[in-house]
């Protein structure tokens, strides 16, 4: 039985990706920055197969910890970056955590010889951090792909510049180590929707699709978005989880960034369909998800399919 090691394994994202691995049979190791707080993770001990889960203290800043859980690990995939839009101080809870600790993650695990696959749960950001507006040098009918130069600005929400700058530490650990001894891979996705395994209330993505819904605008940025009918690139959480999972089942796509998306709509079409309602507009693909779907065979979702799971029981 194959292990692997999830960092960030109980958040929205990284609860379906457990999911996946135990549905194939891996024993999974999953981190809690704060093993005190079994509500963070208990639900992850209801899933099936939970009889191969192992829980983990672990915070990425410490590389004695860091060492503790990457060995014994054949797969590890790094999904343990905050994702915050409202913030006290964005270098200790924000850029440290993100950059730092992709920093020290790189540099353990390429002295973990049992590792042979590293999967990075990157962000839409580290194509373009005005998203959801569009990248500063393109207007918003362009589409943009993995082969687009990618856009950064210091205007852009902290969140964003921090998983820019991890990425490209990412590309640059490849090129500076072109005789790694495993396959580093990663994937982009746009706006991660869908139903979370867990009662959790601190996941940023439910809280949006909350707001949403609801037509709350808590701060100046939510307003904006609504003053302006702002068009969100989506994708279906469990097509992250099986994007993820299918990486792990192919080699030759060392230092691949995937963007994965489904369609954008405009945020009022979003709020129809999460109450229910007829949208007015259209869908369209913005992110092109094409190299994901030749590369792991993936199909992705409708928007409507993950926003109708946010709503169910």
């Amino acid at each position: 039985m194959k292990t692997v090691g999830i960092i960030g394994g109980s958040g929205f994202i990284g609860s379906h990706t457990t999911k996946q691995f135990l549905e194939q049979g891996y024993k999974v190791k999953v981190s809690a920055t704060d093993i005190s707080k079994p509500e963070k993770y208990q639900h992850l001990k209801q899933l099936p197969n939970a009889d191969h889960l192992e829980i983990v203290p672990l915070k990425v800043e410490n590389k004695a910890q860091l060492q503790n859980f990457i060995n014994g690990c054949d797969v590890v995939v790094h999904g343990g970056t905050p994702f915050k839009l409202d913030f006290e101080d964005a270098k200790a809870e924000l850029f440290d955590p993100t950059i730092k600790g992709t920093e020290n993650f790189l540099e353990i695990v390429n002295k973990a010889p049992q590792v042979k696959r590293v999967i990075f749960i990157a962000s839409v950001a580290a194509y373009n951090t005005n998203f959801p507006m569009p990248a500063g040098n393109k207007n918003p009918n362009e589409t943009v792909n993995e082969n687009d130069t990618p856009y950064t600005s210091k205007e852009s929400h902290p969140y964003a510049q921090a998983k820019f700058i991890a990425n490209q530490t990412v590309s640059k650990f490849i090129e500076d180590n072109p005789n790694v001894g495993f396959e580093i891979s990663s994937v982009s996705p746009t706006f991660v929707i869908g139903k979370q395994l867990s009662k959790r209330e601190d996941s940023t993505s439910s809280g949006m699709q909350f707001l949403f819904k609801n037509k709350i605008a808590p701060n100046p940025f939510m307003q904006m978005m609504y003053d302006n009918d702002v068009e969100f690139a989506m994708v279906d959480v469990k097509d992250v989880a099986n994007a993820i999972y299918k990486l792990t089942t192919k080699t030759g796509l060392h230092g691949k960034n995937y963007l994965l998306s489904s369609e954008s709509w405009k945020i009022s079409d979003i709020s129809a369909m999460l109450n229910n309602e007829a949208p007015k507009g259209n869908g369209r693909v913005i992110y092109q998800n094409d190299a994901a779907k030749q590369d792991l065979n993936i199909e992705f979702s409708p928007a409507l399919v993950a926003l109708k799971a946010f709503n169910s029981k």
